[in-house]
């Protein structure tokens, strides 16, 4: 007689690497944490008046090409320097989509777009661009939508909002 009750519509388990060896395999460099420092104390000022600029987040709703994503933000970081009297630019970088229904879930939960849901390689990949951009000069901005994949990428961000629908949970 079968008397497991828990996870019975689960269809299978799979062990994810553990946030400190991703961290440690795609660690901070010196310009990236400059990178990323200046970008939260800056946005603290403007936030807090202190900084008389305005605070942008600029990007697309969601990253699913690499390549595409690393155009966008050279060209981003040109105009953030062109803008930079009046207006602060923080790129958008968001890696997940919080799904009430069917569909692709994002990056991390399927980098290969293909409903393969390699979640390890979408971490890697995510954490990649995130130190790309950092690299560039250009703060980034992030969602945070469940208390796992902040653990992996929070670092990387000078802002982070939390999803709407997190806040309904």
């Amino acid at each position: 007689m079968d008397l497991r009750i828990e996870n019975l519509n689960i269809y299978s388990e799979t062990e994810i690497v553990h946030p400190d060896q991703i961290k440690a395999e795609y660690p901070l460099t010196q310009k990236a944490v400059e990178t990323i420092m200046h970008g939260q104390r800056t946005v603290k000022n403007i936030l807090d008046g202190s900084d008389p600029r305005r605070f942008v987040v600029v990007g697309p709703c969601s990253i699913h090409d690499i390549k595409a994503a690393h155009e966008y933000a050279t060209r981003l970081k040109q105009l953030a320097e062109e803008v930079k009297e009046t207006l602060f630019l923080v790129m958008r970088v968001y890696f997940e989509k919080p799904r009430t229904s069917v569909g692709w879930q994002g990056l991390i939960a399927d980098p290969d777009l293909d409903g393969s849901y390699n979640i390890e390689k979408g971490i890697r990949c995510a954490r990649q661009l995130l130190l790309d951009i950092a690299e560039l000069g250009l703060p980034t901005a992030g969602e945070a939508l469940d208390l796992v994949t902040p653990q992996y990428i929070q670092d990387l961000f000078s802002w982070t909002a939390i999803g709407a629908r997190t806040t309904e949970s």
